[in-house]
């Protein structure tokens, strides 16, 4: 579903990612794990068109996004859910939620009135919530919106940076259990996470990635049980 092949990415003289690549396959969970610095943040922003590779290329459904802005991409069907949330604070949850859908012609307007209903019955907090201003919300309500925002636009496939950030150990399990039955309902999920143990307890495969290079990957499962994947992502 998604290739990335060969991709350089340069930030002035400084080589960010080095020959990066890597695929996902249709109706899979997969991670990218490593310390902060690694490239992680950096390969979500050129699959999402905001930062541009020097060489390589990617690839999504059969079609090059290299080169596409990112608006286009998100029409193609790949939404990314960005690190920090990025809510529009003086905005309500419900708009929040309407500005997903703005890559969607208007006259879908009951599809759109059919998906908030989706997200408000995924998210019964934010339905709640639905005329408050998303600057006032907490940081795990704030991370289901931007979670209900993205899913808004219908993707084929999303992008996840780092959900589990400064969130309560109760929140990161109810976060990762949305993440499991958004991808249940048909989602391909790329998730950046580094709280490895739990990106890769619900991931199917994963990647290393270690100063702009990806340094390992495999079946989720067995990274966990990896000693260098332990020793230096799972304090084991």
């Amino acid at each position: 579903m998604l290739n990335v092949n060969g991709i350089n990415v340069y930030y002035g003289a400084i080589h960010a990612l080095k020959d990066v690549s890597f695929h996902v396959e249709e109706g899979e969970i997969v991670s990218l794990i490593g310390a902060n610095g690694a490239g992680k943040t950096t390969t979500m922003h050129t699959i999402s068109g905001l930062l541009s590779s020097k060489t390589g290329d990617i690839t999504f459904m059969g079609q090059s996004i290299s080169k596409l802005e990112p608006h286009r991409i998100v029409k193609l069907g790949l939404a990314q859910v960005p690190e920090g949330r990025r809510v529009f604070s003086n905005l309500t949850v419900q708009d929040n939620l309407e500005m997903g859908a703005y890559t969607r012609p208007m006259n879908d307007r009951r599809e759109i009135e059919r998906d908030l209903e989706l997200v408000f019955k995924r998210f019964p907090r934010l339905h709640e919530r639905r005329r408050q201003l998303a600057g006032t919300l907490s940081g795990g309500e704030q991370q289901m919106l931007a979670i209900g925002r993205a899913l808004m636009s219908r993707p084929k496939m999303l992008l996840l940076d780092e959900p589990s950030m400064g969130l309560s150990p109760i929140l990161v399990q109810e976060i990762f259990n949305c993440i499991q039955e958004v991808n249940k309902s048909g989602t391909t999920i790329l998730l950046v996470e580094q709280n490895a143990k739990m990106a890769l307890s619900i991931s199917h495969r994963a990647y290393v990635m270690e100063t702009g290079s990806i340094i390992l990957e495999g079946a989720a499962s067995e990274l966990l049980d990896n000693d260098q994947v332990k020793k230096a992502y799972l304090g084991g």
